[in-house]
C-alpha cells in the first residue's frame, strides 16, 4: 500500500513575483508611490473613472506578459512530484501557474481574467486589454477580476480547510502584514511547521514551529524544496 503524501501548503505574496519583474505594492519605488489607492483599486475609483482603473490594470496585465517564472516558482511546481502540494497566493499573476503548479488558489483576484459588473459568477479569460465597451453576456461592462480594496474576500473561505489540514506550511514572499490573508496562518495545526523565506523579515506575530530561512525566494525556495525531495 502507498503511503499519503504529506500536504504542503504554500501562502505567496508580491515578493515572490518581485524577482520576475512583476512591480510590488508596498515597497520603496511600488506602485503606491506612483498610484494613489483611492484612485485605481477601490470600487468608488471604479464608479468615478472607469477608464483610468482600466488603464492602470491593462499596463499590469501588458507588464505580466513580458514576465516570467523565476526558480522559486518552479521549484514549487516541482515539490508535486511528491507532495500534494496547494499554493494559497495573495498574488493576480499566472506565475506558480506557468511555471507549472496545478493546484492555486488567488485570493485577490487574477490580472489575466474580467468579470461582470452585474454577476462576480461571469468570469471571462483575458489576456489583452480591456476597453470600454467590452461587455459581459448580459450586457454590462467588463472589470479586472481583482479584489479592490474595501471589498470581501470570497476566496478565503475556500483557503482555511487548507490550512487547517497541513503538514507543512511554506511562507514566501509576503510580510505577512496583509489582511484578511495573514490570518491564515493560525489555522494550522499546532504540530505543522511553518518556514518562512524571506531576505528581511520585519515584526512577526508569534507563530509556533517557525523556521526561518533569511534568503530571497529564488535561492531560498530551491534549497528548501531541494531539501524536501531529497528526504523523500
Amino acid at each position: 500500500m502507498s503511503r499519503k503524501k504529506e500536504n504542503i501548503v504554500v501562502l505567496s505574496g508580491a515578493g515572490i513575483s518581485a524577482e520576475s519583474g512583476i512591480a510590488t505594492f508596498r515597497d520603496s519605488g511600488g506602485l503606491w508611490e506612483k498610484y494613489a489607492i483611492e484612485d485605481v483599486a477601490t470600487p468608488e475609483a471604479w464608479q468615478r473613472n472607469p477608464e483610468r482603473v482600466l488603464q492602470f490594470y491593462n499596463e499590469r496585465r501588458r507588464q505580466l506578459r513580458e514576465a516570467k517564472p523565476n526558480a522559486a516558482h518552479k521549484a514549487l511546481a516541482g515539490l508535486e512530484e511528491k507532495f500534494d502540494v496547494q499554493i494559497v497566493t495573495q498574488n493576480v499573476d499566472d506565475l506558480h501557474e506557468r511555471a507549472g503548479s496545478h493546484r492555486v488558489l488567488h485570493l485577490h483576484g487574477e490580472l489575466m481574467k474580467a468579470r461582470s459588473t452585474v454577476d462576480p459568477q461571469l468570469i471571462y479569460d483575458w489576456n489583452g486589454d480591456i476597453r470600454p465597451g467590452d461587455c459581459c453576456e448580459k450586457g454590462s461592462q467588463l472589470r479586472p477580476h481583482i479584489v479592490w480594496f474595501g471589498e470581501s474576500v470570497p476566496a478565503m473561505e475556500d483557503a482555511i480547510p487548507y490550512f487547517r489540514t497541513a503538514d507543512r506550511l511554506l511562507v514566501v514572499g509576503t510580510s505577512l502584514a496583509v489582511t484578511p490573508a495573514a490570518s491564515l496562518i493560525h489555522f494550522v495545526p499546532d504540530s505543522c511547521p511553518v518556514f518562512l523565506v524571506d531576505p528581511d523579515i520585519g515584526l512577526l506575530p508569534p507563530i509556533p514551529n517557525l523556521r526561518y530561512i533569511a534568503m530571497k525566494a529564488g535561492e531560498g525556495v530551491p534549497l528548501l524544496v531541494k531539501q524536501w525531495l531529497e528526504e523523500k
